[in-house]
C-alpha cells in the first residue's frame, strides 16, 4: 500500500524505533510523516514537501541527542510510546550508559549515587548512626548551623524504605537530568539548595526533626519544569499534563492522610512552590 506517494524521502535510518520517534515528534509540531520500512535495516521517513527544509532541521537536532527527554514525552502526547532498542551485539553497560548516563550530567548523577549509597548503608545495619549524622536540628538556630551546617541539607538524602528511594531518585533522575542538559549545572544547584532548604525548614517546624527524604527537591524539579515549559517552551523543558496531575494528586493524598506510609506533605507543597517561584525567576533572568 503506497500511502506515502503525498510525501517525499527526509531520512533513512536503521533503526525502525529511532525513526518512529522522530515521527511521533514530528506530529506534535504539525508536520505529518510517515515510516516506510523498505528491509530490515532500511527504515526512510517521509514528509511534507512543504515542510521538509523544517523538518530536517529538526532532525539534525534530533539525531544529536534522540533519548532527549522532550522526543519521548512527544511521544505519549501523541499517544505512542517507543522503546529505543539497539539491535546490535552490544553489552548491557553500554546499553546502561546510552539509556540511564547519557541523560544525566554530573550533578544528577552525584546526588543520586549519593542517596544510593547512603540507602544501602542504613540497610546494611548503620541506619542509626547515619540518620543521627544527616537529620535536621534538634533546635534549629543560627549556632546550630554554624556548627553543623550539612544538618540543613541531610535530612534530603535520607530515605526510609524501597518505595521511598525508588519514587525520589528516578524522579530526581528524569526531571534533574533534563534540567540539568537543557540549562546547565548551575540551574540545577540552586534548585537542590534552595528546595532542600525551605523543604526541610518548613517540615521541621511543622513535625520535628524525624523526617527525611529528597521528595521536597524533587516536588521543586516538577514545579520548575512544569512553569518553565509553560513560560519558555523554547527550551525544550516540559511535563505532560497528565504527569503533573498525577503528582498533584499524589500530593493531595498525603494531605487527606489515605497513604499508607509517612508523608512529608509540608516539604512536598513548599518545595513545589519554590520550584514554581524559581522557574518564573529564571526566566525572567534569561529574558533580561
Amino acid at each position: 500500500m503506497n500511502d506515502h506517494k503525498d510525501l517525499q524521502p527526509l531520512v533513512e535510518l536503521e533503526q525502525h524505533n529511532i525513526a518512529l520517534l522522530f515521527t511521533n515528534y514530528l506530529a506534535t509540531i504539525g508536520i505529518v510523516a510517515k515510516v516506510v520500512s523498505e528491509t530490515k535495516q532500511v527504515h526512510m521517513i517521509y514528509c511534507e514537501h512543504d515542510k521538509a527544509i523544517q523538518a530536517k532541521a529538526e532532525f539534525e537536532v534530533f539525531i544529536k541527542q534522540p533519548y532527549d527527554q522532550k522526543y519521548q514525552q512527544a511521544a505519549w502526547q501523541h499517544g505512542k510510546t517507543v522503546t529505543i532498542n539497539n539491535n546490535n551485539d552490544e553489552s548491557l553497560l553500554t546499553n546502561f550508559k546510552e539509556n540511564f548516563l547519557a541523560h544525566a550530567g554530573l550533578v544528577t548523577l552525584v546526588v543520586f549515587t549519593l542517596c544510593w549509597l547512603v540507602f544501602i548503608g542504613s540497610n546494611l545495619g548503620w541506619a542509626q548512626p547515619i540518620f543521627s549524622h544527616l537529620k535536621f536540628y534538634s533546635q534549629f538556630s543560627l549556632d546550630a548551623f554554624l556548627t553543623e551546617p550539612w544538618r540543613i541539607l541531610g535530612p534530603a538524602f535520607f530515605h526510609f524504605s524501597w518505595l521511598h528511594i525508588v519514587f525520589n531518585s528516578m524522579w530526581w533522575w528524569q526531571l534533574g537530568g533534563s534540567i540539568e542538559k537543557s540549562l546547565g549545572k548551575g540551574t540545577l544547584i540552586n534548585l537542590l539548595l534552595v528546595s532542600a532548604i525551605f523543604s526541610n525548614i518548613g517540615q521541621f517546624f511543622v513535625s520535628g526533626a524525624n523526617f527525611g527524604g529528597l521528595s521536597g527537591v524533587v516536588y521543586a524539579l516538577v514545579g520548575f519544569v512544569w512553569w518553565y515549559g509553560y513560560l519558555a517552551p523554547e527550551k525544550g523543558l516540559s511535563l505532560s499534563k497528565p504527569i503533573v496531575g498525577f503528582l498533584l494528586f499524589w500530593l493531595l493524598l498525603g494531605y487527606v492522610d489515605v497513604l499508607p506510609v509517612n508523608v512529608a506533605n509540608t516539604a512536598h507543597l513548599l518545595g513545589l512552590i519554590s520550584g514554581c517561584l524559581l522557574a518564573v525567576y529564571s526566566v525572567k533572568i534569561a529574558k533580561n
